[in-house]
């Protein structure tokens, strides 16, 4: 399969990859394409409305926006965003795991097409589609009390999970001398991730800011 797409994608340096205008091309392509599968098929009374489509729409800007908002940056591809994160899996909350897991993709795609980091095809597909996509896992507890708390702690560390496979498999070969590669990628990835895990559930523990998002959540 990837030898199909492969040429998308030319080596430079040290065995990492460069999207070429037609990768860019399929990428906004497929993006598309997850919009209108979710709001053309399946059984009518399970279509992503009008009303869903403009929330997750917003979400996946809000995402995006902030996630350029960045207070550290890894060297390997990782960043700790101004709550990026939260927007996607508070469509989970909104909706439940379908529609939060197509977001999620949706969102994972979106962000190799603005700032991508590729150094093997199964590392894009770990690192983006499947990580970002995790996020919408959050739908599991939307009918949950608390559930956008534990919805946020379950996408965060289902994308943590994704990104230490990946480092594992791709990066562990840059851990430090006599340390074991899943540590490295264990602690690697939590630097970032679980920083901005902790600050997200401080903010949502907070009063004005719960009484806001169930107000959201009744609207939605």
């Amino acid at each position: 399969m990837f030898q199909n797409l492969i040429h998308f994608f030319v080596t430079e340096g040290d065995g990492e990859y460069l999207l070429r205008p037609a990768g860019y091309a399929a990428l906004v392509i497929l993006l598309l394409l997850i919009i209108f599968i979710i709001t053309l098929l399946g059984k009518s009374e399970k279509r992503m409305n009008t009303k869903q489509l403009v929330f997750a729409s917003m979400a996946l800007a809000l995402a995006t926006i902030t996630s350029f908002i960045k207070l550290a940056s890894l060297p390997f591809g990782g960043s700790i965003t101004l709550f990026s994160m939260f927007f996607i899996c508070f469509i989970g909350y909104l909706y439940g795991p379908k529609i939060g897991l197509t977001t999620g993709i949706a969102y994972g795609i979106l962000q190799l097409i603005v700032d991508p980091y590729i150094y093997h095809p199964w590392q894009l597909i770990l690192d983006y589609p499947l990580a970002f996509g995790a996020l919408g896992l959050s739908g599991l507890f939307y009918k949950s009390n608390y559930g956008l708390v534990k919805g946020c702690i379950v996408g965060i560390l289902g994308r943590y999970l994704f990104h230490v496979i990946s480092g594992y498999i791709f990066f562990g070969s840059y851990a430090p001398e006599n340390m074991n590669s899943l540590i490295y990628t264990l602690g690697y990835n939590a630097t970032y991730i679980i920083p901005e895990l902790i600050a997200t559930v401080i903010i949502l523990c907070l009063p004005p800011v719960t009484l806001a998002l169930k107000e959201v959540k009744r609207t939605a």
